[in-house]
């Protein structure tokens, strides 16, 4: 950078323009950047998946997901992170920071993607479809776990016994089946529950709910496995 592109930087100075949306820049490097925003020209490309990109540096980070290098460590728990943003959306986990809120519920997220796919359950907008089935859902994600119902794939695997798991959080689930870990309490008697719908199921024994009602006499149970239980009354 020489002495009056310095300069200009100091001052603020923008004396290159957009001609598209009038945008300033205090470099013309700058401003060519840019203008591949409006382009969609992407001269620097990948020579591993030969994607494309508008910006050098945007190839050097992508790259990395290529050598699996990681120079951005969390000085909490320190795993490695690609890039210095995804550092910062990591440190949000501890913090429990959620500077994104929805504006019809008000509930908080660490990252606006998360915001964007939160938004899709209000308005039930559903623009991943299964080419089998045809189901909607919200998110990428979620379609890429329903897919593994139709081709029975289970790639997540207890280290312990083996046993396989469509979803990454059957796994974790199970993991605490070998761990004993119980990590959702129940406030009012303080017993542990390592699924969250066994703690919901608990606490229907403090409020007497009884959700699942006999077609026959209309008694309801606490439980679906009690009421099957008391149909088979009906039969005998």
């Amino acid at each position: 950078m020489n002495l009056n592109q310095h300069l200009q930087t100091q001052t603020n100075i923008k004396p290159f323009a957009c001609d598209v949306c009038l945008k300033g820049f205090s470099q013309k490097s700058n401003l060519n950047q840019h203008l591949r925003t409006h382009t969609n020209e992407k001269p620097f490309s990948c020579d591993v998946c030969h994607k494309g990109f508008s910006q050098k540096s945007n190839l050097y980070r992508h790259l990395q997901t290529h050598t699996n290098e990681k120079p951005f460590s969390c000085g909490v728990c320190n795993k490695g992170l690609s890039q210095k943003s995804y550092l910062n959306l990591h440190l949000q986990t501890h913090t429990n920071e959620k500077p994104f809120s929805c504006d019809e519920c008000h509930k908080g997220f660490s990252m606006n993607s998360n915001l964007n796919q939160h938004h899709r359950t209000h308005a039930n907008e559903k623009p991943f479809s299964c080419d089998v089935c045809h189901k909607g859902f919200s998110q990428k994600s979620h379609l890429n776990q329903h897919l593994r119902t139709h081709t029975n794939e289970k790639p997540f695997s207890c280290d312990v016994c083996l046993k396989s798991f469509s979803w990454k959080g059957h796994l974790y689930r199970h993991l605490r089946t070998h761990t004993n870990e119980k990590p959702f309490s129940c406030d009012v008697c303080h017993k542990g529950f390592s699924q969250k719908g066994h703690l919901y199921r608990h606490l229907q024994t403090h409020t007497n709910e009884k959700p699942f009602s006999c077609d026959v006499c209309l008694e309801g149970f606490s439980k679906k496995s009690s009421l099957n239980h008391h149909l088979q009354t009906h039969t005998n």
